[in-house]
């Protein structure tokens, strides 16, 4: 996968169908081990409640790992449905848990799908959203009185600094979009950008956007 959505941090929403309060928890998540265990967190938080229903999209070591649980829902009408608006939003490193509270009275097949989608859709519309892409990082070292030109430089060609570490020299991590790797390897070797050293840390995804929904 080059490119994907996911959220910023987690955040909660919550509706009120027919006496029944359903609140939807959602999170970004690096893992299916992260994931498994808010899940497990959130379980304790909420232990009164009658379902807990669940939907992730995780990339895990390179590979998207999906999962749903109806949690004692009748089969379709929770998890599927939540994991279907997930990939409608082609979000990815998401969880969402809906947790219900029974209110007495029962929604039926069509009422359940629409509240547990109509919750996970009102989660989503509250969380600044993250686009993704392919990127790579890269460490460098520098001397102390090339750090703010190379600063500079970053902030005009399209690169992130992730980190600075100030020791005898300075190292820094930077990531950028693969389009700019091959730029900034030339320059470097060729001293038109003046650095100590460099090191190819390797892919990994990078920030290409951030929205806030509205």
């Amino acid at each position: 996968m080059d490119k994907f959505i996911t959220i910023l941090k987690q955040e909660t929403a919550e509706i009120v169908e027919k006496k029944s309060k359903f609140i939807a928890n959602i999170y970004h998540v690096e893992s299916v081990e992260e994931a498994e265990t808010t899940i497990k967190n959130l379980k304790k938080k909420y232990y009164d409640a009658r379902h807990n229903c669940i939907a992730y999209r995780v990339i895990d070591n390179g590979t998207l790992v999906e999962r749903f649980s109806d949690d004692g829902e009748p089969s379709g009408t929770a998890g599927g449905p939540m994991l279907n608006i997930l990939q409608k939003n082609n979000l990815c490193n998401v969880l969402v848990v809906v947790t219900r509270y029974f209110g007495g009275i029962l929604l039926g097949t069509g009422g359940l799908v629409r509240a547990y989608s109509d919750a996970t859709q009102k989660a989503i519309q509250s969380s600044t959203l993250i686009t993704k892409i392919k990127g790579i990082a890269i460490q460098v070292k520098l001397d102390y009185s090339n750090l703010e030109i190379f600063k500079y430089y970053c902030k005009n060609n399209d690169i992130r600094i992730i980190k600075i570490d100030y020791m005898e020299d300075i190292y820094l991590e930077i990531e950028m979009k693969i389009s700019v790797k091959n730029k900034i390897l030339k320059e470097i070797e060729t001293k038109s950008l003046n650095v100590l050293e460099f090191k190819d840390i390797g892919e990994k995804y990078i920030i290409e956007t951030v929205e806030k929904n509205k």
